[in-house]
């Protein structure tokens, strides 16, 4: 990318403020607006109604963010594609693509990498490397769409990693996503995930959005959840909790807690029930995930009796808990897994780029 301009994660407002500083008349930037974000252009050459000389010199003043698709897998079991993104530094990402009866839901990363180290999580066996920019955030949505053929009608920032230590680039991203200039996602239809920072929880709740917000919650007590994610030496689960009922508060938005299940960890009845006493007095709705196997992991998945019956202590007490499906499990379904086999895979064959 070098000194150049990332004309793709511009907002409309400064892209016309871009294009008019440069002596371009305002109605350019809506067009060149619809051509990355609803068309969907590859580059600046295929924006066809403007003049080649404009768009030559696009090309030498700005960089244009078009991911590059490495691999896709399909699932034989439920058709979820898997994909694997190369962005413009040579760097890797990865994103998902589910087909559910409501419509099509992509899930995208952050992040390259993560710094949160939760124990169950491929994400963060190599740390974080960087940022993604907002443009590399959307282009992942559009390169999915383009690849399909079909809309993308939800989006769950639940990827590689922890969204709100990208929060500038984050929320840039979000209001880009649900303009009515680009592709007009519904608020209500995205969600974002965080595994608890307490003061970008706040920060988020005061931002007028309609989001859904997910809690990475994973464990009842402090203690237990300090084993598991090292953020919690940071932030005590009642610190959580009022982040929670603030966000409820300030959005009118039920909080969802994610809570991966893994066997003999954090799945017994006295779970459960604490569970039960953090999730209530805040009406959440708790999504359980049976934890994905990784080879470098020591976590596994309890059986499937186990995962029954506390989704069923969660309910005897009026709490809604659903089970996720699990989509992709044949295709390195765990975040993080199939952009670790990949660069294995170029290390072994003796590649030299650095991912």
């Amino acid at each position: 990318m070098g000194d150049k301009k990332d004309i793709k994660s511009l907002p409309l407002e400064l892209l016309e403020e871009e294009l008019v500083s440069a002596g371009e008349r305002a109605f350019r930037a809506r067009q060149m607006y619809e051509w990355m974000h609803v068309k969907l252009a590859r580059g600046f050459d295929q924006m066809t109604n403007l003049s080649r000389a404009f768009r030559e010199e696009c090309g030498r003043k700005y960089h244009y963010t078009a991911l590059r698709t490495v691999r896709v897998q399909e699932s034989a079991l439920d058709g979820t594609r898997k994909f694997l993104f190369e962005l413009s530094d040579g760097n890797l990402v990865e994103s998902v693509w589910m087909k559910y009866r409501y419509g099509n839901s992509v899930c995208i990363s952050s992040q390259v990498g993560c710094r949160m180290g939760c124990r169950f999580c491929a994400s963060a066996l190599n740390g974080l490397e960087r940022n993604l920019l907002p443009s590399e955030m959307l282009d992942q949505i559009y390169a999915i769409s383009l690849f399909t053929g079909e809309r993308v009608s939800n989006v769950v920032v639940m990827g590689t990693g922890e969204p709100l230590d990208n929060y500038g680039n984050l929320l840039t991203f979000l209001r880009m996503l649900t303009d009515a200039n680009g592709l007009h996602i519904g608020q209500r239809n995205v969600t974002v995930s965080t595994c608890g920072l307490v003061p970008e929880m706040r920060r988020l709740a005061d931002e007028g959005l309609q989001i859904t917000l997910a809690l990475s919650l994973h464990a009842v007590t402090d203690e237990k959840r300090k084993k598991l994610m090292p953020v919690a030496q940071r932030y005590r689960i009642a610190e959580l909790m009022e982040a929670c009922r603030y966000y409820f508060e300030r959005t009118g938005r039920r909080i969802t807690f994610e809570y991966s299940l893994a066997g003999g960890v954090n799945d017994t009845k006295e779970d459960a029930m604490g569970l039960v006493r953090l999730a209530g007095p805040l009406h959440c709705h708790v999504n359980l995930i049976p934890v994905n196997p990784v080879k470098e992991l020591s976590y596994v998945q309890p059986e499937a009796p186990g995962i029954r019956e506390f989704q069923n202590i969660l309910e005897k007490n009026k709490i809604n808990g659903t089970i996720r499906r699990e989509m992709g499990r044949d295709i390195d379904g765990a975040c993080g897994q199939l952009r670790r086999r990949h660069m294995s895979a170029v290390q072994d064959m003796g590649g030299d780029k650095e991912c």
